[in-house]
């Protein structure tokens, strides 16, 4: 069933979800949040959009025009109607479309800023997937790879351009490598933990094109008792 949400706490701001299909997640939050030094100029790709909940979060505290791509048409159909409701039509266009298939609309090295939430697990033939196809797809790499979604971002993005993505700790080591075969430098890691003596649950990267190596590894993140997450990277 499709219900319009708030979004969060990002005041006046709704979303559409719909409980059998699609729901955003703190992940989308986490990596909305941190997104750095934007500046007015910058243009914004998201890759693997969903329901736009990273957009939406980004126009809160931005103006800069931001071009989203979702695969699903379902869950275009509710990024799209989010967007409408919260009267961002002239700020975030949203595509319906693979992002493999992003060099039909846009020339290379095109985009500041990219952000991407993409699928965090491998399919391989024994893979337990969801029943559900759409949350399979947004789970499972069927439809995009780790490698596919670097060589989309290698070709999109400005050389200096910033690349900002959230994975799950256990493929770190294989978006490192992937760094480094694309060119995309990994500058900043943020490991995020719900307690103290658990492990990462999310990683936080950003990643500069074409940049010198120099990786800083953030303070670790705790989130169980956080109330709101809002500027929670922002000094």
């Amino acid at each position: 069933m499709k219900k319009l949400n708030d979004l969060y706490d990002y005041e006046n701001y709704k979303i559409f979800q719909d409980d059998n299909s699609f729901k955003f997640s703190l992940d989308s939050i986490l990596l909305a949040e941190f997104v750095d030094n934007v500046h007015k100029s910058d243009s914004i790709l998201e890759l693997c959009s969903g329901n736009a909940a990273v957009s939406l979060i980004l126009s809160y505290y931005y103006s800069n025009s931001i071009v989203s791509f979702e695969i699903q048409k379902k869950i275009y159909q509710l990024a799209k109607e989010s967007i409408i409701v919260n009267h961002k039509e002239n700020q975030i266009n949203i595509i319906n479309d693979d992002i493999k298939n992003i060099k039909n609309y846009f020339p290379g090295n095109n985009f500041d800023i990219i952000v991407v939430n993409p699928p965090y697990f491998k399919y391989v033939k024994n893979s337990k997937i969801n029943n559900n196809v759409t949350k399979a797809i947004a789970r499972h790499e069927l439809l995009l790879t780790l490698e596919q979604l670097f060589n989309t971002a290698n070709y999109a993005l400005k050389n200096k351009g910033s690349f900002f993505l959230v994975h799950i700790p256990q493929r770190l080591e294989e978006i490192l490598y992937l760094c480094e075969k694309y060119n995309i430098v990994a500058k900043k890691i943020q490991f995020v933990y719900t307690k103290n003596d658990k492990d990462a649950i999310i990683v936080l990267i950003k990643c500069v094109k074409g940049a010198k190596n120099g990786l800083k590894v953030l303070p670790p993140l705790f989130i169980e008792n956080n109330k709101s997450f809002k500027n929670i990277f922002r000094e």
